[in-house]
């Protein structure tokens, strides 16, 4: 990505999501603490070298935003052919996914605990990733607030220089108003192409596990809305 291109990200002050303390139990918390020497990346402004990270060179998905990390963990546990790196801000969700990472014997993830746009841009290599995960962001559903979400094009374009020619972005959400806009800033991108886009209660999600927001979203009646869209070459 250019210096022009990438500005927008080195002057952003507006965060697409809010750091939730939360309540740590005891178990997450050591988890934390003896746990993250093992699967967590610190965030610093050097690339990774993400083969000598995982110790193999194997295709890569990134999940941004991964909660308590259950779904997570369920495609890293399916998937040990490929690696995982995972981004979350929430303390307790991190000390969780930890301690089931460990107890399901899982060694194809990594957590990195900081903003995701950050990480993308100072330590996510160009051409590294073969898929992108973004499943139910904070949805902004304040119109004053909808500059917040993180759908827009300088994301957008980060996303399609990070991932490989053919790689994929999976995006859903369970907002109509923010579905519309996804619709809407994907339709005028010309580096991805819409492969799949799906409509659905919850019953037909596109090649993912059922999330802890999507729970929370059918039980308010909410539809789903799923994506997945190509990097073009």
């Amino acid at each position: 990505m250019d210096d022009a291109k990438d500005s927008t990200f080195r002057k952003r002050t507006i965060r697409s999501f809010v750091r939730r303390t939360g309540r740590i139990t005891s178990s997450q918390e050591k988890a934390l603490e003896e746990l993250w020497p093992h699967f967590g990346v610190e965030y610093g402004d050097e690339m990774l070298d993400l083969a000598r990270l995982f110790g193999r060179d194997a295709q890569r998905t990134l999940e941004i935003g991964f909660g308590n990390g259950d779904s997570l963990l369920q495609q890293a546990g399916e998937n040990r052919h490929r690696d995982f790196i995972g981004i979350e801000v929430h303390e307790p969700g991190i000390g969780h996914c930890l301690i089931e990472a460990k107890n399901s014997g899982i060694e194809n993830l990594r957590l990195i605990a900081h903003d995701a746009i950050e990480v993308l841009q100072q330590q996510v290599p160009q051409e590294s990733l073969h898929r992108i995960n973004l499943y139910f962001p904070d949805p902004w559903p304040k119109k004053r607030h909808h500059k917040r979400r993180i759908v827009q094009p300088a994301f957008l374009r980060l996303c399609a220089d990070r991932l490989v020619s053919g790689g994929s972005l999976h995006i859903a959400t369970d907002w109509a108003n923010y579905a519309e806009h996804i619709d809407e800033m994907l339709e005028s991108f010309p580096q991805f192409t819409c492969q799949q886009r799906r409509e659905h209660d919850g019953n037909r999600p596109v090649d993912r596990p059922r999330t802890k927001f999507e729970r929370r979203g059918l039980q308010k009646g909410h539809r789903i809305w799923d994506w997945r869209f190509d990097r073009l070459n």
